[in-house]
């Protein structure tokens, strides 16, 4: 999160600035980051969680926030909020918040708050907890039971029937992934802390690791969504950089986000992407989760706060041993090395090609947006947040000079979301709402997840199970630690309340258009030149 840029004060981000309360550095939280010594920053409250963690109702998923900001999870893993008596009591210290780097969001719109209320209200109105119950347990025992059905017939059946079953099998394990981890791994799958530990494991089951995932994902991905921050410190490592992994890791040879540069082969993206997605589980496995395991790093995120624990490295190398017994080996003694290689590669191949369909969809498609953190370049007015560009000009005429005063020089940093196109989502929408009170900054970070999602087959209780929520995208981003059984009883809410207050509520009416807009994006992205795309951001 780092130093807001604006000067709201709410009941949510409260700042404590007690001279009596002990001082610490930034140096001093990120330096505390593995689970025998961890602290997090709330706000530019110092907490010390070490102790905390094994009474967290949400169990040890605490420690991922070990030498980082956690402002961005507390504000949005906890829909109902956090008695600041939890907060104070954790609290040690404090840092200056002029020493904070600033963050690109601001919070001070009553917008999240009021879905917040607004949704929590909705599913009580219902007898729906914010977690999942039997029904999310009834459907992974079905697909678990389907996964290892399949995996079964793999070895049983002649080689021809075999291959079928293992594109079976790949399906399952990609619903898997989408219906059981991902809830898991958010702490939405179940109010037992244990249960959702188990159901994250399935990840360790089907060959990649949930602690890879959980950094990338909720670290990177879910705070972030479309930021990317353009700066020597990004690739220095700083724990505090903001910036979306998802938009320049997983998927190489690939241009997705308008900032970056642009080569020969990417005018031809947008036919070999379906290839390239195909492999994408099969990099997962053999060399993300390798890379960080050995390294305690992913990118600019530090991983020590996981790998610094005994357990998670024995359970992570562990899992992968076992993982590739019986989705290897075992095919190999039955069906021969190149018949076991063959159904191995062709079940990876069939959940990367469904299992990146489904994600990318939501966040690489034209019409959606994209944020840029670029300390080393000024702020157009129009650029500028809701109710500092005063002069409401629209053209990119004029700069503000990043040194002429502090809240410029927070400026500096920021860039207004906009599509490959050039176009910010929330110009037109913010022309709608006549009270004040209900105006939006383009950079509230429940505005730029609105604007950086699309959703599809909104309100469809068909996709939104085939799917795990993620044709539900905007509400899950909005609400990481809701199960996704329930998106379809808050997606009303959600939209109804984005028109409220002139943000946009984006959707498709089927997969099948969202993906042809999202091979549209590529399109733009690797025909564009590199200069057209510094002027859209």
């Amino acid at each position: 999160m780092c130093r807001k840029n604006d000067n709201a004060n709410t009941a949510t981000a409260a700042t404590t600035t007690s001279s009596s309360i002990h001082k610490f550095t930034v140096q001093d939280v990120t330096s505390n980051n593995s689970p025998k010594s961890a602290y997090t920053l709330y706000q530019n409250k110092v907490l010390d969680i070490t102790s905390f963690a094994e009474r967290h109702p949400g169990g040890d998923i605490i420690l991922l926030a070990a030498g980082k900001d956690a402002t961005v999870l507390v504000e949005t893993y906890h829909p109902n909020g956090v008695p600041m008596k939890v907060i104070d009591k954790l609290t040690i210290g404090t840092v200056d918040p002029k020493d904070l780097p600033t963050s690109y969001y601001s919070w001070s719109s009553p917008f999240y708050p009021t879905l917040r209320e607004r949704v929590t209200k909705r599913l009580s109105s219902i007898n729906k907890p914010l977690r999942g119950t039997f029904q999310i347990q009834f459907k992974s025992i079905m697909i678990l039971s389907a996964f290892w059905y399949s995996l079964y017939q793999m070895y049983t059946q002649p080689l021809h029937k075999a291959l079928v079953w293992s594109m079976v099998m790949g399906v399952f394990g990609h619903w898997v992934g989408t219906c059981i981890q991902h809830d898991g791994n958010h702490g939405a799958y179940s109010v037992n802390k244990h249960l959702n530990v188990f159901a994250g494991w399935t990840m360790d089951m089907i060959g990649a690791s949930a602690f890879t995932w959980q950094f990338q994902h909720m670290l990177g991905h879910h705070p972030y969504t479309n930021l990317l921050t353009t700066s020597e410190s990004a690739s220095e490592g700083s724990d505090l950089i903001e910036s979306d992994p998802d938009v320049f890791s997983s998927y190489p040879f690939m241009k997705m986000h308008p900032h970056h540069t642009v080569s020969w082969y990417h005018a031809y993206q947008h036919l070999y992407a379906p290839i390239l997605f195909a492999f994408m589980t099969l990099a997962k496995v053999f060399q993300q989760d390798i890379e960080i395991i050995t390294s305690k790093k992913l990118y600019h995120i530090d991983c020590h706060c996981r790998y610094d624990d005994v357990k998670n490295v024995i359970r992570f190398w562990l899992m992968k041993a076992l993982s590739m017994v019986y989705m290897v080996g075992l095919p190999i003694y039955f069906q021969g090395l190149k018949g076991g290689l063959l159904l191995f590669f062709v079940g990876h191949f069939t959940c990367g090609e469904v299992l990146a369909t489904m994600f990318i969809v939501n966040h690489v498609i034209d019409g959606v947006a994209f944020a840029q953190v670029d300390p080393s370049g000024g702020i157009s007015k129009a650029d500028a947040p809701n109710g500092v560009d005063t002069d409401n000009d629209d053209t990119d005429d004029s700069d503000v000079d990043a040194d002429d005063n502090d809240e410029k020089n927070d400026l500096a940093y920021i860039h207004r979301p906009r599509t490959s196109q050039g176009l910010n989502p929330m110009e037109a929408t913010q022309k709608t709402v006549t009270s004040p009170e209900r105006k939006v900054p383009f950079n509230d970070w429940a505005a730029v997840q609105c604007q950086t999602s699309v959703n599809w087959s909104k309100g469809s209780w068909f996709w939104n199970h085939v799917s795990g929520g993620l044709n539900h995208q905007i509400e899950h981003h909005l609400f990481p630690s809701i199960c996704h059984t329930n998106y379809v009883y808050i997606q009303d809410v959600v939209e109804e309340t984005c028109r409220e207050f002139g943000v946009p509520y984006q959707s498709e009416d089927t997969l099948w258009s969202a993906y042809g807009k999202m091979l549209k994006h590529l399109k733009i992205m690797g025909g564009a030149s590199t200069n057209e795309n510094k002027k859209n951001v």
